[in-house]
């Protein structure tokens, strides 16, 4: 069982927006990419997370935000959905399955691909000054701590 939770907290389903997260928000457009955006994706999937991209667009203009991904280097996992094969049926809910989402709509905003990267990895210590940890990861952060090990 334990081996089960670690095997996922290494490998977690990361939901990631695109306008205002991945790029600056031009809606419809294409915005220039947000400051190490790619860079850390890329790394995100070394580590063998898998992304999924989640946002609002759909039709062409989620397929130009697709290719543009592609482009830069990062291929998600699947698309507005929780898993490749995941078929939409109206009516059922539309909540992506994911370990963690990155967003520019959270509370306090998008803190940036840098602190995301420290926060996903352990890296910004305890806390940002709010008292709400940062530390996300199975080495000893906020998963460790819910699990007490």
């Amino acid at each position: 069982m334990f081996s089960e939770w670690n095997e996922m907290m290494t490998q977690m389903k990361i939901a990631i927006d695109f306008d205002g997260t991945i790029v600056e928000d031009e809606y419809p457009d294409i915005g220039k990419p947000m400051l190490f955006a790619f860079e850390t994706m890329r790394e995100l999937q070394k580590q063998k997370h898998q992304l999924i991209l989640w946002t609002y667009r759909s039709g062409s203009e989620l397929d130009e935000a697709v290719d543009f991904c592609r482009k830069n280097g990062v291929e998600f996992y699947a698309v507005n959905r929780s898993y490749p094969e995941e078929e939409y049926e109206p009516g059922s809910s539309r909540k992506i399955h994911a370990h963690i989402f990155i967003d520019d709509r959270n509370i306090g905003g998008f803190p940036g691909w840098s602190k995301v990267w420290q926060m996903l990895n352990g890296e910004a210590g305890d806390n940002d000054g709010s008292g709400m940890p940062l530390q996300a990861d199975s080495r000893g952060g906020l998963w460790r701590r819910l699990i007490g090990k």
